[in-house]
């Protein structure tokens, strides 16, 4: 990975004690480690939804986003932690979505990371894979990791005896994740400034 790369790391539970959270944290300690140099904002929900996004506000308003939108447009890759609420990813997920626009994430990777207490977690993969793109241009990449059983994985330090087989392998697996979204930032970053993107005459998806 190149090293100084930004990210930005959205953990989407609105829940005040949110299991997403402590896997946000996770993935904004270990990111330092698979790429040396990082830099990583962490941005939750828990606690602290953003008001409805609808046309005749035009999203959140600037003083709650301002600080948002340069975090977001100073990213090179992004990381979205979602639990699934119902089979859904979180209303304040798909709200996220809707507030981000075409200069802040356009052409940028994303990775989703869903977040299950049982045995689920695949719908709100699925969910986001089919929208909340189309206008703003964010990239997921192929890889996703899902964490399921989340009370019991992702609390003690990486390396413990005490790991269970399945936290092992969701280590393994987010930490892989997170050194292929870095190689896809680095390459995205080479489409962004090729002067091919036209977000003027192309500003919505199809």
């Amino acid at each position: 990975m190149v090293c100084g790369m930004k990210y930005f790391v959205l953990s989407g539970s609105h829940r005040a004690e949110a299991q997403s959270l402590k896997v946000a944290r996770y993935v904004q300690a270990a990111l330092p480690q698979e790429a040396p140099g990082a830099e990583v904002f962490l941005y939750s929900l828990s606690g602290n939804p953003l008001p409805l996004w609808d046309e005749a506000s035009g999203g959140a308003p600037d003083e709650l986003w301002g600080p948002i939108s340069r975090e977001l447009k100073a990213a090179d890759a992004l990381v979205v932690v979602t639990p699934e609420w119902n089979g859904m990813a979180t209303p304040g997920v798909k709200n996220f979505l809707m507030n981000c626009a075409v200069d802040e994430v356009g052409h940028k990777p994303g990775l989703i990371v869903s977040v299950s207490a049982g045995r689920g977690g695949t719908y709100p993969v699925a969910e986001l894979r089919m929208s909340g793109t189309k206008n703003n241009r964010l990239v997921w990449i192929p890889e996703h990791v899902i964490v399921q059983h989340a009370e019991s994985n992702l609390n003690a330090p990486d390396g413990s005896p005490a790991l269970a087989k399945e936290d092992a392998t969701i280590r393994a697996r987010l930490r892989y994740a997170l050194r292929l979204l870095g190689a896809y930032g680095r390459a995205l970053g080479g489409v962004r400034a090729s002067g091919v993107v036209d977000h003027k005459t192309f500003r919505s998806g199809m």
